[in-house]
């Protein structure tokens, strides 16, 4: 036990441990209690079990290979932490990119605050003894995670955002598929509305416990649905728009109390946001011209036909080349050959395509930023992950730090649970969403 949990302690008082390895911690973290009773008198938040050396990693990594560490930030958002650490570095390259590129990140960055918001207060509901509410909002993240899989082919750490715009086109169903994923969303929403909004349980678990002013939680730097529970107006998406937000309409749910109730009506509430945002990128993305395929052809006889193609004939691609972008890739990638990985069928065909990819990859090529520093943010999960970079001209960051919002959250918890009992601290923990993948860095 610390020097300052013993100093404080009194004889009549118990020193207990909850954590680091606790169901209702959600990683490994400590939390060392003094208690009267069940009383909290003081507490100790310690973290850093995880270990992940996230920042020094990304000094040994280049710019495109280090794009996989950001997935395992906040790991159940990790589209939003790929957008954020892209379009960092397109700052520093100033790199345009297609519009309906910046469409799909805006549609896969709000999926995936759905899927966060879902899995949070799953997590929460279910610790407070509302096990329905869990299965029924993980049936929810499942229709969300099943369009994420169909346009990414993975369903967490997806990296499928690339510098200059995405890995590959969405797939030509996916507005049946998107469709069906936002109305079972809001079924289950208004289910979970019903079950817990007017219940005397839940209420009695939630409301006026983990109060925050909106002074100390400025003062925490607290960002994302907490910040905004607490009723301050602060999201990143309006304050500084990036992609196309600006052109989009949508509200700003607030709190009234920054209590544990107002984190989980600010988060169901803005998952109702985030589905219109989806529902007007679908009607307003721009048309793709889609993938010229040819099923049943070999490898040897694609290569073969692209070498004796007639002018402004398609090339026919194999079954096995399923990804290939060229005929899309003006709409999805950045015009600029410096930055951006050549196409397959370039890359198969072409000796001018295949040195292109292996200098793209080779040490001391590929995406060389000029010397500098630029930091850039965007609306994640749970508020404000931003990425400060610093370059020295060469092909890895000289410096990468990350702005993670969940360490600010977290900072606030010894102030939220003390006078409180034992048990406030499950919902109030849950409420905040903590994740460790990015808190550990």
């Amino acid at each position: 036990m610390t020097a300052r949990i013993q100093k404080q302690a009194n004889p009549e008082s118990l020193l207990l441990n909850m954590g680091p390895s606790h169901p209702a911690m959600h990683g490994a973290v400590r939390i060392m209690l003094e208690l009267d009773g069940e009383r909290i008198l003081n507490s100790e938040v310690e973290v850093g079990y995880l270990h992940r050396g996230f920042e020094k990693t990304c000094e040994n990594r280049t710019y495109f290979n280090l794009l996989i560490y950001t997935d395992r930030l906040n790991y159940v958002s990790p589209l939003i932490n790929n957008v954020g650490y892209v379009m960092t570095i397109e700052k520093m390259l100033s790199l345009q990119v297609p519009e309906r590129a910046q469409y799909i990140r805006v549609l896969m960055s709000e999926l995936s605050r759905i899927s966060d918001h879902l899995t949070c207060l799953a997590a929460m509901a279910m610790e407070c003894a509302a096990f329905t509410v869990f299965l029924y909002n993980i049936k929810a993240r499942e229709f969300i995670w099943d369009v994420i899989e169909a346009t990414t082919g993975a369903r967490m750490t997806t990296s499928y955002i690339r510098i200059g715009g995405v890995r590959a086109d969405l797939r030509p169903d996916y507005p049946e598929s998107v469709q069906k994923a936002v109305l079972e969303t809001r079924k289950v929403l208004k289910d979970v509305h019903g079950l817990l909004d007017k219940n005397k349980i839940f209420l009695s678990r939630t409301r006026d416990i983990g109060l925050m002013t909106p002074e100390d939680a400025i003062a925490y730097g607290w960002t994302g649905p907490c910040l905004r529970s607490t009723g301050i107006c602060y999201d990143v998406r309006k304050a500084h728009p990036y992609l196309v937000y600006d052109r989009l309409n949508f509200d700003i749910p607030l709190g009234e109390r920054g209590d544990n109730y107002d984190r989980y009506m600010v988060r169901m509430e803005e998952m109702e946001q985030s589905l219109r945002i989806v529902e007007q990128c679908l009607a307003r993305i721009p048309k793709s011209p889609g993938r010229v395929m040819a099923d049943g052809l070999e490898p040897a006889e694609a290569i073969r036909a692209s070498r004796l193609k007639k002018p402004g004939q398609a090339i026919r691609l194999s079954p096995n080349l399923e990804g290939a972008e060229k005929d899309v890739y003006k709409n999805i990638m950045a015009d600029d050959p410096r930055f951006i990985i050549p196409p397959k069928e370039e890359a198969y065909t072409s000796i001018e395509g295949l040195i292109s990819h292996f200098k793209f990859f080779m040490k001391g090529h590929g995406i060389r930023p000029p010397k500098g520093e630029v930091y850039f943010s965007v609306e994640g999960g749970n508020g404000e992950v931003g990425y400060y970079i610093v370059s020295d001209g060469s092909d890895k960051p000289y410096r990468l730090h990350l702005r993670a919002p969940c360490l600010h959250l977290l900072a606030s918890l010894e102030d939220l649970i003390k006078g409180r009992l034992v048990a406030d601290i499950i919902p109030t923990f849950g409420s905040m969403n903590i994740i460790l993948g990015e808190l550990d860095r």
